[in-house]
């Protein structure tokens, strides 16, 4: 059964699409074949229904087994969600918090939910006991938490959902936990057959230089917040939203609370309608922030990773990506908060920020998970590294800098068949940047009245010099960041030098 993209939000997902009914199918005939003991992970993009998959699966396993069912999340808000996606499918179920000591009332119940770490302590102490459980069905998987849960239903059939099936810990792969992997509709299946809004995908190039990874594989927060932080970044970023998001409901990710907030400053002072959120606020601002959120049009709301997971506002139009990251699981995390579907809004914008798109590929590319799955450090080693990427930039002098060099023809000048031309006729390799620096300068002298203009104006070429620096140490294999930036310093004060010589 088709149904229209419109129908969407009227159903709520209570109804199964037949790319929901054929997945159950599968994990039942698995079911059937290995009733108990049996490690299965199921893939489905977000937006794609895993909660009313497994919901569905839920009510079926229970009426034919008559067996309990334990269903795990690792965030209160996933518990919350879950229970009343089962209610709906008619499944009596109770959360297991905090203020559950003891299931007196068990009997009455077939399915529970839990956090993991509440379920985990009750276990370990020695104060809870589930009888008759013969399903687990772990929510996000792909969280290494949930596997020291493992033994304590080491005679069940445990069902592990996610968007994405690697680990969240790069030394703990998923195939050790997991005999097989199904995998549901592809992403660009999902939007040609209605089901998700189609990505439109703007790119701005940034130099990751002096990011530095931290123990977890991902670039460091302290490091994030120098960058973003700076300036000409929160500088880039504002432009990036006037030029592709400007009055679209936007949805901001960053790497630390620093940098959101600076993001919410940056906005707010430019007289955008914006509102910062990270985990410090407490349960009452956050729903209030999210309500305002969900009934302004225009609404931008900064956030520090919070809002990835059991967070579903349906009319954010775009999601920036103001940060990089190495987690695959993260960048499909942050792009799918933008991708359910409208009938206003087949479509939504993607603003990277942080050369994701040039590390993973287009959030609707193809991408083999059951190769993922099955050979998580060869997916590592195939990653593009940055260094790789930025080798690939490509500097455009901003409109607006180009108008203080109206004056002057030629703006452009290749680095890398300059440096060729050294190796062909014999010359210092020097003499590339001296060349660059002879141009540069006459830029400034065709521009300026004196010499104190032309310095002025020399200024606003930093990012022009910065990227033929760069290109220079690729091409003599020196690049080394200390080296670039003494590169560039001493460019800087050559230019100037040169600016002086062409007014005398």
């Amino acid at each position: 059964m088709r149904v229209e993209p419109s129908e969407i939000e009227k159903k709520e997902q209570k109804v199964l699409y037949d790319y929901q009914a054929r997945d159950i199918d599968k994990i039942f005939g698995r079911l059937q074949e290995f009733p108990n003991n049996y490690n299965l992970l199921y893939q489905l993009p977000t937006g794609g229904g895993k909660t009313v998959i497994f919901s569905e699966i839920v009510r079926r396993y229970i009426e034919t087994t008559k067996k309990k069912v334990v269903v795990l999340t690792h965030r209160i808000e996933l518990c919350d969600q879950t229970s009343k996606m089962l209610t709906e499918f008619n499944v009596k179920n109770k959360i297991i918090n905090s203020n559950v000591k003891k299931l007196e009332d068990q009997d009455q119940y077939m399915c529970f939910v839990a956090m993991v770490e509440t379920l985990n302590n009750r276990l370990n102490d020695d104060q809870l006991e589930i009888d008759n459980v013969g399903m687990v069905i772990i929510d996000e998987a792909h969280y290494n938490s949930f596997r020291k849960l493992f033994r304590f239903f080491n005679t069940c059939f445990i069902l592990g959902v996610t968007a994405t099936p690697l680990s969240s810990n790069m030394k703990l792969p998923m195939k050790d936990n997991y005999r097989e992997l199904i995998v549901g509709d592809t992403i660009s299946s999902l939007i040609n057959n209605g089901f998700l809004a189609k990505p439109v995908t703007y790119t701005y190039d940034v130099g990751l230089g002096s990011l530095k990874i931290g123990m977890n594989g991902d670039y460091t927060v302290k490091s994030s917040e120098e960058l973003y932080t700076n300036a000409l970044m929160q500088d880039k970023l504002l432009k990036a939203y006037e030029e592709r998001a400007k009055g679209q409901k936007t949805l901001i990710f960053n790497n630390g609370i620093n940098t959101s907030i600076q993001v919410y400053d940056v906005f707010h002072r430019a007289g955008y309608p914006i509102r910062h959120l990270d985990n410090t606020n407490s349960k009452q601002e956050r729903a209030d922030i999210l309500k305002w959120f969900k009934h302004t049009d225009n609404a931008i709301l900064s956030s520090v990773s919070i809002l990835t997971t059991g967070f579903d506002e349906p009319t954010v139009e775009t999601v920036i990506l103001n940060r990089a990251t190495k987690s695959l699981t993260l960048y499909f995390q942050m792009i799918g908060r933008g991708s359910r579907i409208l009938p206003k809004k087949p479509e939504f914008s993607i603003i990277d920020m942080g050369n994701n798109t040039a590390r993973f590929g287009l959030w609707n590319g193809e991408i083999d998970w059951q190769a993922i799955f099955r050979l998580p450090d060869f997916y590592y080693d195939s990653l593009v590294s940055d260094d790789e990427i930025e080798r690939k930039f490509k500097y455009v002098m901003p409109d607006e800098v180009r108008k203080e060099f109206s004056n002057s023809i030629d703006i452009d000048f290749d680095i890398e068949t300059e440096y060729a031309n050294t190796k062909k006729y014999g010359l210092r390799s020097k003499s590339v940047l001296e060349k660059s620096i002879e141009q540069h300068a006459r830029m400034c002298v065709e521009n300026s009245e004196d010499v104190f203009d032309a310095r002025i104006l020399s200024k606003l070429l930093d990012q022009d010099i910065e990227y033929r620096v760069r290109r220079y140490s690729y091409c003599i294999s020196k690049s080394t960041k200390n080296y670039r930036e003494w590169l560039q310093e001493d460019y800087g004060r050559k230019l100037r030098s040169k600016i002086n010589q062409l007014f005398l």
